[in-house]
C-alpha cells in the first residue's frame, strides 16, 4: 500500500508541475524575472550558487552601497598654507589616514583656543614640513600632560601611534610615549 501511495503521489505532483510551472531567469539588468513555462517550451538549469546569491544581492531596490574611497590628490593641511600664522608658509598634505608614526620626536603643546592637545614635531631633517597632529584623549596623553606638569623644564617626546584623517587635519593615537633625557656635556 505504501508503494501505491508513493507512486501516487508521485504522479500528482509531476502533473501539477507540468502545468503550472514557472521558472526564473535573470534578467538582463541582474534581476530576477518570472516566466511560465508553455508545452513544449525548453527547462532551464537551475542556477549555480554563486550566479543564485548575485542576483539575489544585485540589484536590489534597498541594497547598501560602500562608501566611495577617496580619489585623486591628497589634500593640504588646514592648518598650513593661507591659514598659517607665519606668512608665506608652505602648503603641506595630510597624511594617509593607517599610516604609522614611529619614534617620532617632538613637544606637547595645544591648538590655538586651548581645546586640543597638539605633538609638535622636532624638525628631522627630512621634511621639515610637517604640521602638528591633534592627540586622541586616552591614557597615553594623560601620562604626557602629567610628565609636564611634574617637570620643571620644556620635555620632549617619542611618540608611537597610528594617523587618523578628519576635515583637513591629522589626528594620532598614541601607542607608544617615551620622555627623551636631557643631554648633558661634560667638560
Amino acid at each position: 500500500m505504501n508503494r501505491w501511495m508513493v507512486a501516487a503521489l508521485a504522479g500528482l505532483t509531476a502533473g501539477t508541475l507540468s502545468m503550472g510551472q514557472s521558472t526564473t531567469q535573470p534578467a538582463p539588468g541582474g534581476a530576477a524575472m518570472t516566466q511560465p513555462l508553455t508545452a513544449g517550451a525548453p527547462t532551464t538549469q537551475p542556477l549555480a550558487p554563486d550566479q543564485l546569491i548575485h542576483n539575489l544581492l544585485g540589484s536590489g531596490a534597498g541594497a547598501e552601497q560602500s562608501l566611495p574611497g577617496r580619489v585623486g590628490p591628497r589634500p593640504a593641511d588646514a592648518t598650513s598654507g593661507a591659514a598659517a600664522v607665519a606668512p608665506a608658509a608652505p602648503s603641506v598634505t595630510v597624511l594617509r589616514e593607517g599610516t604609522y608614526l614611529i619614534d617620532r620626536t617632538g613637544r606637547l603643546t595645544h591648538s590655538a583656543d586651548g581645546q586640543q592637545a597638539e605633538f609638535t614635531f622636532d624638525a628631522d631633517a627630512k621634511a621639515l614640513r610637517d604640521p602638528p597632529v591633534i592627540i586622541l584623549p586616552n591614557l597615553k596623553l594623560m601620562q604626557m600632560e602629567s610628565a609636564v606638569t611634574g617637570s620643571n623644564r620644556d620635555l620632549r617626546f617619542r611618540i608611537t601611534g597610528m594617523v587618523t584623517e578628519y576635515k583637513g587635519r591629522n589626528y594620532i593615537l598614541l601607542e607608544k610615549v617615551v620622555v627623551v633625557p636631557d643631554i648633558t656635556q661634560q667638560f
